[in-house]
Formats: structure tokens, sequence, C-alpha cells
């Protein structure tokens, strides 16, 4: 459901709600300036600005478009400036486009076109209320007002994205087996999606504090450093959670490659005493089957030597076992010593 908002900012810094477009266009003739806030607006609402406050077309178009990226752009009576607002669910790193029109006597705000945004503006009004006498002096300031709200809640999912990375770290050097690897997939992608926006927004405001922007006087230049000074530093760190990020998927394999060697040094040492127990038991085998043919006498020797060989055959099978039995134990020892 679209929902707008319109306020006049006198020069005394008083914010006076307006019911009506038409009331709001109304303002713009009067001292101070106007801010239209728009959320989920359709295309149609935005359209009823172009001809109030000279809306390129183009510019509205962008307004409904998803997938663009962070952006200024100037016209003869505006400019034109695409921020991403930042939210990192479980694990998942979203974002709400929110769009300015700044010119000299408006500021129009446009945010939640998506259908699952969650209203990146909710919240905003208490703190531009606070700040009365920042907003007096001209739209600039209250843009700054807003882009510094939206900039300040990227520090939480910065260090979210670094909780994250630590827990990972933590249940692949306790149990490698059993952690998800999808799970560093994600982060990654995340990391990404914030570098990129990060980014293309430190693109802006090294424009804005150039004087790149007709509609941001000098004096007010100042405050946008400091915020590109926060968005180099969640930069830094997003670049760093990257290579952390990478780290830990080489870590992990390496782990998981160890383990794999590890099992298999047990598969073949395991193959190994079976295929030395089964040649041990090989004449073991044949005694037995001697002792079980009906021609022993052959064997023994008759009936009068049958004590005799039956004590040797006997001797034989125990000294046979407990030869395999030490031999065994001295391949444990062996193999012992070795992964030791």
């Amino acid at each position: 459901m679209s929902r707008s908002e319109f306020y006049h900012i006198s020069t005394g810094g008083n914010l006076e709600k307006i019911t009506t477009l038409e009331g709001a266009v109304s303002a713009l003739n009067d001292d101070g300036y106007v801010w239209f806030n728009y959320t989920k607006a359709s295309r149609e609402e935005l359209a009823e600005l172009s001809a109030p406050l000279g809306l390129h077309p183009l510019s509205i178009e962008d307004c409904t478009d998803e997938t663009q990226v962070p952006k200024m752009d100037e016209f003869p009576n505006y400019t034109f400036i695409v921020f991403n607002a930042l939210r990192y669910d479980p694990e998942e790193l979203t974002s709400d486009e929110v769009d300015f029109f700044i010119g000299k006597n408006f500021l129009v705000t446009v945010s939640g076109y998506s259908e699952t945004s969650r209203y990146p503006l909710d919240g905003i009004i208490p703190v531009i209320e606070r700040n009365t006498q920042s907003i007096k002096r001209g739209p600039a300031w209250l843009m700054h007002i807003i882009i510094d709200y939206m900039v300040d809640q990227m520090a939480d999912i910065v260090e979210k994205a670094e909780i994250d990375i630590d827990h990972a770290e933590e249940e692949i050097l306790g149990s490698p087996s059993e952690f998800d690897p999808s799970r560093l997939t994600y982060l990654r992608r995340n990391l990404l999606g914030l570098r990129k926006s990060l980014f293309y927004e430190r693109e802006i405001l090294i424009k804005i504090s150039r004087n790149d922007c007709e509609w941001v006087p000098e004096k007010a230049t100042v405050h946008y450093r400091d915020i590109f000074d926060h968005i180099s530093n969640f930069l830094e760190m997003t670049e760093s959670n990257r290579d952390n990020v990478t780290s830990l998927m080489e870590l992990y394999a390496s782990m998981l490659n160890n383990k794999m060697a590890r099992d298999s040094n047990q598969t073949n040492s395991t193959v190994r005493r079976l295929t030395f127990i089964t040649t041990i038991f090989m004449p073991l085998t044949l005694l037995a089957g001697i002792f079980g043919m009906s021609e022993w006498t052959a064997m023994t020797g008759g009936e009068s030597h049958m004590t005799t060989a039956y004590a040797l055959f006997g001797a034989g099978i125990i000294l046979i076992g407990a030869g395999s039995f030490l031999f065994i134990k001295w391949l444990d020892r062996r193999d012992r010593k070795r992964s030791g």
C-alpha cells in the first residue's frame, strides 16, 4: 500500500505536515523548502511531480527499477541519487532502494518500492525532529540526516557478519565433518553484495564532498565527508571479512582433506592387517584340513606315532598363532608412533 507524506520546513526549523500534494506544491512558493516523502509509490503517483518539480521521466522510471545500483545523476534543476538501505537477516543480506531528488527548494525521497521492502525510512521523523537546527539550513542538510541514518544501520550489518564468521570458524575447528560449507558460500555472497553497495555509495559521497552536486552547499560537504569516512571504514572491514571467509574456505578444505587422509590411512591399516591375518590362517587352514583327512595315518606314520604327530601339529599351530599375534601388536605400536 502506497503512502505519501509532505512536510514544509521553514527557515526557523519548524516541521509542518501538509495533507495534500497540492498544498505541498503550493508551499514551494513559501520560505524554506518542502520534503516529499513517498513509500511504495506507483509510477503514476511520482509522475504527478514531473510538472511542478521538473522531474525527468527517466529518473521516475529508475525509482521503480529494483535493479539500480547506487549512483548520482545531474539534471538541470535537481540531482537524482540512488542509495541503498541494507539489512541483514539470518545470514542473508537484502537491500531496499532509497531514491533522492534534491533541488533548490525541495527534497523528494522514494522508498519501499520492492514488495519485500521493510520501509527503510520508518523511524526517521523523530530523528529529524531532534535536528531542527540543522534541517532549517536547507534540503542538503535534511538529506544528510537521512543518509546518515541509513549508514548508521550498516554498522550493525558489518558486526553481524563478523559474528557469523566467528561462529563458522568455531564450528569448523570443532567438527569440520559436520559443518555445512554452503554457509561460507552464503557469507561470501553477502559480503560481495555489501562491498558492491558500499563501493558505489562511497563514490557518490566522493562526488558530493568535492562539490560536484550543485544543490549541496560547500558548508554542508563537511557533514557528507563524515559519512564518507564511515562508509570507507565499513568497506575496509567488509574486505577484511571477505578475506577471512576465503581463509575459512581454505581451512575447511584442508581440515576435511586431513580427516579423509587419516580415515584412508586407518582403512589401509585395517585392510593390511586383515590381509596379514588371512595369510597367517592359510597354513592353519591347511593343517586343519590335514587333521580332517581320513587317511591321517599316512601323515602320522601310523598309530604308534599319532601322539607325537598331534603334539607337533599342535605346537606348530600355537607358534604360528602366537607369532601372528606378536607381529600384529608390533605393527600397532609402529603405526601409533608414526601418527604421534
